[in-house]
């Protein structure tokens, strides 16, 4: 449909649908603070399940769009490319909290714990292109694992938050998540879902819109899927992630933001399953190459760099930011730089 279209056609659609996204993703943060307090969940653990799954469903459609179009790398690449993507944009909240280095302030278990949870879930699509090429209607194995660690990590989430077994040393910089004042108020106002779910209906909209742009722009710029999915879908998608990110740290809900971030990793890996599940020519692991898992490498260095950040809560660094934030924000432009110049 939109492959008849002329390039600047495209490239303004593709545009204009990143806005739709852009402008779902400002009004989700808000609504979210306050369904952490109004549950009782808290910031992190709502950040992660909610939010977080919340911001990635336009970049969900995309990567399922893809594979039932036959598009596998790009509904690999989507997926894995905006979990680096994301990872940065924390990086760029560190420079704009002033009091003190964000994964120090935001101390809380449960980011720790979803952190771990990433990193195990990155290392399934790993495991899959390695071993030999085992479906069972088309779906690959690894797919189910995925679902199934997602899952028992979510049900964890909760209780970590409940009955926590560790708690982080307390300092002067440290944003402990009180709830805000008059959320008793809201206890019995089921309507503050509402918006929410019409928000997310229109981030799926826009992301089924890129998808079938993001195909057309592929073939008229003359590059990769793998190159169209980490370096154009991710980051567009992931905008909603950047806006409510930097939204939550200017709130003060620092945990909402790191959980947000990680939260929507994790369940970014789940494209891969639903991408699996949509691809019908076989497992879609086995339908990539090492140009994408070159971004599943990146994600994991990254947040492996932020688990080391959030545990050793370092004070301040270079020019008001963490030094794992330096970090992030170095493995990233590197992996740009490489990508594009091998792409």
């Amino acid at each position: 449909m939109l492959s008849d279209l002329s390039l600047a056609a495209n490239l303004i659609v593709f545009a204009m649908a990143g806005l739709v996204v852009l402008f779902a993703g400002t009004k989700l943060t808000g609504i979210a603070d306050r369904i952490a307090d109004r549950t009782g969940l808290g910031e992190a653990v709502t950040g992660a399940l909610l939010l977080g799954a919340a911001t990635s469903l336009s970049g969900t459609v995309v990567s399922i769009t893809s594979a039932l179009d036959g598009y596998a790398s790009l509904a690999f690449s989507n997926g894995v490319g905006g979990i680096a993507a994301q990872t940065a944009f924390l990086a760029l909240a560190d420079l704009i909290y002033r009091r003190a280095n964000l994964e120090h302030a935001a101390a809380d278990l449960a980011n720790l714990f979803q952190s771990t949870l990433l990193i195990l879930m990155l290392l399934v699509p790993l495991a899959a292109y390695v071993t030999p090429d085992l479906s069972f209607w088309a779906v690959h194995p690894a797919s189910v694992v995925l679902f199934v660690i997602y899952l028992i990590g979510a049900y964890a989430s909760v209780g970590v938050r409940k009955s926590p077994m560790w708690r982080a040393v307390h300092t002067d910089e440290t944003r402990q998540d009180q709830p805000e004042e008059g959320v008793d108020d809201e206890k019995n106002r089921p309507w503050l879902f509402m918006p929410f779910l019409g928000l997310i209906l229109l981030l799926g909209g826009a992301g089924w819109v890129i998808a079938q742009s993001a195909e057309a722009l592929s073939g008229q710029l003359g590059v990769s899927s793998a190159l169209v999915g980490a370096l154009m879908t991710a980051v567009v998608t992931s905008l909603p992630e950047l806006v409510t990110t930097l939204a939550a740290v200017r709130r003060g809900a620092l945990q909402l933001a790191v959980g947000g971030i990680i939260g929507g990793n994790s369940f970014d890996v789940l494209f891969l399953t639903m991408s699996d599940l949509s691809y019908r020519d076989g497992s879609l692991y086995h339908a990539i190459g090492l140009a994408d898992l070159f971004w599943v490498i990146v994600g994991l260095s990254m947040t492996a760099v932020l688990l080391l950040g959030l545990i050793l809560r370092e004070r301040s660094g270079p020019v008001n930011i963490g030094w794992e934030s330096a970090v992030m924000l170095l493995i990233y432009g590197s992996a740009i730089g490489f990508q594009a110049w091998s792409g």
